[in-house]
């Protein structure tokens, strides 16, 4: 599956729209990551904790919105966007989107 940020490929045209495709996951902090945050944010550095979790996050909403695609029948996601917010405290959803195209060769 084509990902783009971009809104047209190089070399092809877009035959179909097939419209709106997304993935989303909701993830909880754990409980062991929170207190070492808490001690890294007295000596500074990095989260990797927290790193950790939105980086497999990302991987499951980009997942779960490719597979949104292919359900639709689209080849490519055009104008992929991920974005990010806080559903309740210490939880954050993290919604991966796009257009679902049909390509094909000019």
């Amino acid at each position: 599956m084509l990902i783009l940020t971009i809104e047209s490929v190089p070399g092809k045209k877009i035959k179909e729209v097939v419209g709106l495709v997304k993935g989303s996951t909701i993830r909880a902090k754990h409980i062991g990551k929170d207190i070492g945050a808490g001690f890294k944010q007295l000596v500074g550095g990095e989260l990797t904790g927290y790193d950790e979790m939105l980086t497999e996050a990302r991987k499951i909403a980009i997942a779960r919105m490719v597979d949104d695609a292919k359900s639709q029948g689209a080849n490519a996601i055009i104008g992929f966007r991920l974005t990010s917010a806080a559903v309740m405290q210490g939880a954050a959803e993290m919604l991966a989107y796009g257009t679902g195209v049909i390509l094909e060769d000019e």
